[in-house]
């Protein structure tokens, strides 16, 4: 039989040695570099896409990212039907996978930014398109614009047949042809940037996307950034209240049917700006 000397010095030596094996563990620990997993949310059953892969190093550092969320609702309206026409504004890098999973579809990206384009060019994409676009107008001129939308015959639902040529300041006339004679099932206005007065606006995205869409036998449209002045402004003006399908975050889903109404683009009171 071991004396009580002894076995109390035997434990002693393993709580000494248990005690710096639990130090040396949690300084490794400290110096370990942590990694953070993103939460996976549940997915639409019927959604190909997993919004939740594109995290913020996906984007421009400038911009602020669409949330899981807003994903989550831009990737279901997509993924409703198969080869769909997909027309964005703004070249967002969250919206290439979706872009890309649209089999059998076709997407194209209006982008003002040559940075962003050449940044794009250096991987290959399927079915995805970017075209340079010229934005004229400021954001700082949002409020004389949709005077000037109002007040203007040529930006009038009656003299508005063919965007091209049009002579409103509002209209985007010089884009590709195919831009103005293909069909859009779904069409994203999330540029230009418009987030300074001296930054081209998004005002004419948004007009022009409202033409289209009723040009056509039945279009989503989806606006970003709506918690900011010219996208909400503009939305109501030329996109109808009336037509707010859905909502998420700062996501608007219009869902336009093709036709204008007998007074101009919205039934209701236009949104007072005075």
């Amino acid at each position: 039989m071991p004396s009580k000397k002894k076995l109390f010095f035997l434990f002693i030596l393993i709580s000494s040695t248990l005690s710096i094996y639990k130090l040396i563990k949690i300084t490794i620990t400290a110096r370990s570099p942590s990694i953070r997993l993103p939460r996976i949310p549940c997915s639409p059953k019927y959604s190909p896409f997993e919004p939740h892969k594109l995290t913020r190093h996906t984007i421009f550092q400038e911009e602020e990212p669409l949330t899981l969320k807003e994903l989550n609702l831009l990737s279901s309206i997509i993924a409703r039907n198969q080869s769909r026409n997909l027309l964005f504004f703004g070249l967002n890098p969250q919206f290439l996978p979706l872009a890309e999973a649209n089999i059998g579809g076709s997407a194209i990206f209006l982008e003002d930014d040559f940075e962003r384009i050449r940044k794009f060019h250096r991987k290959t994409y399927r079915n995805v398109a970017v075209h340079m676009v010229r934005y004229n107008e400021k954001a700082g001129k949002a409020y004389v614009l949709l005077k000037h939308g109002r007040e203007h015959k040529h930006c009038s639902r009656k003299e508005i047949k063919y965007v091209g040529g049009s002579r409103c300041r509002l209209a985007l006339s010089s884009l590709p042809q195919e831009i103005y004679e293909k069909s859009w099932d779904v069409v994203v206005v999330d540029g230009p940037r418009g987030d300074k007065p001296d930054a081209p606006g998004r005002m004419a995205a948004i007009y022009t996307a409202a033409i289209i869409a009723r040009m056509g036998s039945g279009t989503d449209v989806v606006v970003h950034d709506v918690d900011r002045m010219i996208e909400k402004w503009y939305s109501w003006e030329f996109l109808c209240q009336e037509n707010l399908f859905s909502a998420k975050g700062k996501l608007w889903h219009f869902r336009i049917e093709g036709s204008f109404q007998p007074d101009g683009f919205c039934s209701e009171k236009k949104v007072q700006v005075l």
